[in-house]
């Protein structure tokens, strides 16, 4: 049924906790219904409220199951005093394998066509990604589970193109979908807090298997109906408001480097409301320096010798330009 080197399956483990999430439907206020190939699907607050436990509750999801997501209240950032806190004994696998948005979908049409980044444990599946030739987490599952951030699910032809990459019919698909405006959608973009903290240190060369566990929190961002002002809070939650911790096996300079490395405001266009950055480039995301897709503030400690080393800060009054 299911086989990793690892010893789990993301896929199962976080089908696991869908098919819990399906049965609290009514409680958490998401709809669950079958589309049109079989394929299960989860809205979690397109088209129904959702809300903070639906938004926990599909972050872990979207970390295979291997990741804990809460909700707790933070003095750092005194106006928007609760943070989603997340953390991840095998981080690499919940973050990269998982977690990251790295699986364009595409669909097009006379209606306009379909275009979402997946994420979740159906990735680890697909592998149709380079990031997975670095990654030793390799598994087989019965069943997969995808995370789309949209305001619609995946159209028939996705579906069945996402089911055939993971070696399933598409009755074994289970999609959850929940748009950046959402409750829901803005608790999963400030989960990825440690995710970003990863990418980060892969785009800095730093070695993965040397990363043992990771802990991080981000503030959880008021909704907006506006796409372009959601989507601006939710990433200055991570870049202004972030904090990740991350445990490192090596050399203290290895960690003392990473440390300094990590933080968000190395990036050239750190220092305004990420909104107004997607102004200025037009909408075009590749125009933004990549380097600034991390957390304020970074802690690294060498587990070998029990050093600690920090970078970065909290910028309490950036977010609540952001914030408003």
């Amino acid at each position: 049924m299911l086989e990793s080197v690892n010893g789990f399956s993301l896929n199962a483990l976080a089908g696991a906790l869908a098919d819990r999430m399906a049965e609290a439907a009514a409680q958490l206020r998401i709809h669950v219904q079958r589309g049109t190939l079989g394929e299960r699907l989860i809205d979690c607050g397109a088209n129904v409220p959702g809300g903070i436990e639906a938004g926990l509750r599909l972050a872990a999801i979207s970390m295979g199951g291997i990741g804990t997501v809460s909700l707790v209240p933070s003095e750092l950032t005194p106006r928007w005093p609760w943070h989603v806190a997340v953390r991840s004994s095998d981080p690499v696998a919940a973050c990269l394998a998982s977690q990251y948005a790295g699986w364009a979908l595409k669909h097009e049409d006379k209606g306009g066509g379909f275009s979402a980044l997946g994420s979740g444990p159906a990735r680890a599946l697909a592998r149709k990604e380079a990031i997975f030739d670095e990654l030793a987490h390799r598994e087989r599952c019965d069943r997969a589970v995808l995370v789309v951030e949209a305001d619609a699910p995946p159209p028939a032809p996705v579906i069945e193109e996402v089911a055939a990459d993971c070696g399933l019919s598409p009755e074994r698909l289970t999609v959850l979908f929940a748009p950046t405006r959402s409750l829901a959608g803005a608790v999963q973009v400030a989960a990825r807090v440690v995710e970003v903290a990863l990418s980060k240190a892969r785009q800095l060369e730093f070695p993965l298997d040397r990363i043992l566990d990771a802990a991080g929190s981000a503030p959880l961002s008021p909704p907006h109906p506006d796409l372009a002002t959601a989507m601006g809070r939710t990433n200055d939650a991570i870049i202004y408001g972030g904090r990740a911790h991350l445990f490192v096996t090596g050399p203290e300079v290895d960690a003392e480097r990473l440390a300094a490395g990590l933080p968000s405001f190395k990036s050239r266009d750190y220092g305004e409301p990420f909104a107004n950055i997607f102004r200025r480039v037009g909408g075009d995301f590749y125009a933004i320096d990549p380097l600034l897709f991390s957390p304020a503030r970074a802690t690294v400690t060498a587990v070998d010798t029990g050093a600690s080393f920090h970078g970065g800060t909290i910028s309490a009054e950036l977010l609540d330009a952001s914030f408003g």
